[in-house]
């Protein structure tokens, strides 16, 4: 108990006698993992919107094509799917991402007009679209951002749609889109007789049957009948739809670098520790510690660095996430709650990165021969 608190109140004076150095340190990995906690959580909030618009509609699976290439379905697939006896409903749906101005993208939608899918949204202004009439329907956040009401008109990459009407509802990602009849999006898409999917809603499970035993039965029956397609349940596709992974890959890959700039922070101010102390580390050498002790001093010297790093970087991230949560392009997507699991991995993350950049000084100092190392001026 006497060496880790020797230890202890040694790192920590020497971390305390150069306070704008461990400052500086403390800002590059503090902010790095503030990149971690705002951009991960915002990926997740993201993923759970999109389970979201499938919960709220009641899509059970997303039949999709089974080749990673090939990213539409032959819409000839429908009948085939609606016949099959676990089958209650079909959806063609097309998604694609447009813009609506010059100045303003969104998600688009390709949807008939009696979809399942409405279910969710209540119809604040105008009413549904009808089917192959050049219409739409615009999300409220979206119409107030266009400043569009029901009976207006919009041009979209050159064609114009009249506003049939203003809904609320469903999830974020639906607020701030734009709904129109899938022949239309077919025709601006050229993508005439193809779908992006088709959403299924499935017939209650039979008495006695669990739920996850009739979901996996309709996946392969739906993948016996259509062998080149395959069935997804809607918590799996709401995870690994291409705009969420793109989503958790540009998280992931901006949080590495930032984290990165952090790690060399502390890999530089303990390499300059270790220059700068020298002859004191000769000197302990001298009195008897142990390479390892000295390992394990420049060790807990770096990781305190990362934890307290780890914290103000923690508070940073909820902060960015509070404000996205106050912008009116985010507020709806943004949740500025933080899962255990992501403070957990923030922890994690700064601790490893102390770590991992305090080793290589760390070794170098208990590897110091206590001759040379007092003869160091």
């Amino acid at each position: 108990m006497a060496t880790s608190l020797t230890l202890a109140s040694f790192a920590w004076k020497n971390v305390w006698r150069r306070r704008m150095r461990a400052v500086l340190t403390l800002c590059g990995i503090a902010m790095g993992i503030a990149a971690f906690v705002a951009l991960v959580g915002f990926s997740r909030s993201f993923e759970q919107e999109w389970l979201k618009l499938y919960e709220s509609s009641g899509t059970d699976l997303a039949v999709v094509q089974k080749t990673f290439m090939n990213t539409t379905v032959n819409e000839s697939a429908g009948a085939t799917l609606r016949a099959l006896p676990q089958v209650a409903a079909v959806s063609p749906m097309i998604l694609n991402m447009m813009n609506v101005t010059p100045d303003v993208n969104a998600l688009v939608y390709g949807w008939q007009s009696d979809s399942f899918e409405f279910a969710p949204l209540t119809i604040v202004d105008g009413r549904r679209f009808r089917d192959d009439q050049p219409e739409v329907m615009l999300g409220q956040l979206l119409a107030d951002s266009l400043h569009k009401k029901a009976g207006d008109t919009m041009e979209i990459q050159g064609a114009t749609f009249t506003v049939a009407g203003v809904y609320h509802g469903g999830s974020a990602l639906e607020a701030g889109a734009l709904i129109m009849p899938v022949g239309e999006l077919q025709k601006l898409a050229s993508m005439e007789g193809k779908v992006t999917a088709f959403h299924v809603r499935l017939r209650p499970a039979a008495p006695g049957q669990t739920a996850d035993d009739h979901l996996h039965k309709a996946q392969a029956a739906i993948e016996a009948a259509l062998p080149d397609l395959r069935a997804v349940p809607a918590a799996e596709r709401a995870s690994n739809n291409q705009l969420v992974v793109l989503a958790h890959a540009a998280a992931l890959g901006t949080s590495a670098i930032a984290l990165l700039m952090g790690a060399l922070g502390i890999a530089n101010t303990m390499a300059m520790s270790v220059f700068e102390r020298t002859k004191e580390i000769g000197v302990l050498r001298a009195l008897g510690w142990k390479g390892r002790s000295v390992m394990a001093l420049i060790l807990i010297e770096a990781t305190g660095l990362g934890i307290v790093g780890g914290v103000l970087g923690i508070v940073g991230g909820w902060v960015a996430l509070r404000l996205l949560a106050t912008f009116p392009k985010t507020a709806s997507i943004v949740s500025a709650s933080l899962p255990v699991s992501i403070l957990a991995d923030a922890m994690i993350v700064a601790v490893l990165v102390g770590l991992l950049a305090g080793f290589v000084p760390a070794w170098r100092a208990a590897r110091l021969s206590p001759v040379e190392a007092m003869r160091h001026e």
